[in-house]
């Protein structure tokens, strides 16, 4: 099973660029997580909507233009994942958590004795007031809860998305000039060691564990991708006894139409 997860900063403008049809053409996903679609389905060209080879789930943002995600996964998947007892879901938001942001979206479905739980997240970013910070810190411990108790349920649980903090100086180009900014506090970079240490894996890390250099977020105005002066903060992560299965993780650096690149796992 091929998984991409992609800050698309935009699916109109992605699509309409030519670059979705690429990512699509090129990497052939068996699902696909999408991030910042910025959009409502009404909004969409035919193909957004009803792909010819994906089916298509989106959690929009109250506010146009703003955040929001989306899953698909290929028609073929469905007859494999979803029979008559146990049928392939999609879902969103968590318990205690007002999504109006669309930031969650999740996929279940059964493989066999596995009930799978596939969630695609667009985490706050936390900079616009203190407020906002706040929030986000909330929003990351409410997450966290929430996948633990999937976790204890039983399910097999892979999470993916732009999870805006890179976690240590090796997964930004400048930490020392970036020790106080947004995405890279303490409490942030704090929180993502807390997932590790309850069981979750950061796949990329753990498979590359002194790589440095590569990166999935870079500024547009300063051209800093030019420069791969950029940040690792999309990611996905599993729990530590699902780790065996992990066959390869891969940023997909060549893969332009957004300031992000999308990340692809292989399971």
């Amino acid at each position: 099973m091929k998984i991409i997860s992609w800050n698309v900063n935009g699916l109109r403008a992605v699509k309409r660029k030519g670059e979705l049809d690429n990512l699509l053409d090129n990497y052939n996903p068996d699902i696909l997580l999408l991030q910042e679609t910025k959009s409502k389905p009404e909004q969409l060209s035919e193909k957004l909507v009803n792909h010819p080879d994906y089916l298509q789930f989106y959690n929009s943002a109250e506010r146009p233009g703003y955040a929001g995600t989306s899953i698909w996964i290929k028609k073929t998947c469905e007859e494999i994942f979803s029979n008559e007892n146990s049928p392939m879901e999609f879902s969103d938001g968590m318990p205690d958590f007002t999504d109006n942001e669309g930031r969650i979206s999740r996929i279940d479905f059964q493989r066999g004795n596995d009930a799978f739980s596939i969630l695609g997240i667009y985490f706050p970013n936390g900079g616009k007031s203190q407020k906002a910070w706040e929030e986000k810190l909330v929003f990351y411990e409410k997450f966290l809860n929430y996948t633990n108790t999937l976790r204890s349920e039983g399910k097999i649980v892979i999470w993916g998305g732009d999870v805006n903090c890179a976690h240590e100086e090796i997964d930004l180009a400048r930490p020392k000039n970036n020790m106080k900014s947004i995405g890279f506090l303490p409490e942030e970079r704090t929180w993502i060691s807390k997932c590790i240490k309850q069981g979750w894996i950061d796949i990329w890390r753990k498979t590359n564990p002194k790589t440095a250099d590569v990166y999935s977020w870079w500024h547009v105005i300063t051209r800093s991708r030019l420069r791969n002066v950029g940040w690792r903060i999309d990611y996905f992560f599993c729990d530590e006894k699902f780790f065996p299965k992990v066959k390869k993780i891969e940023y997909l650096n060549n893969q332009m139409g957004s300031d992000h690149c999308p990340v692809m796992l292989e399971v």
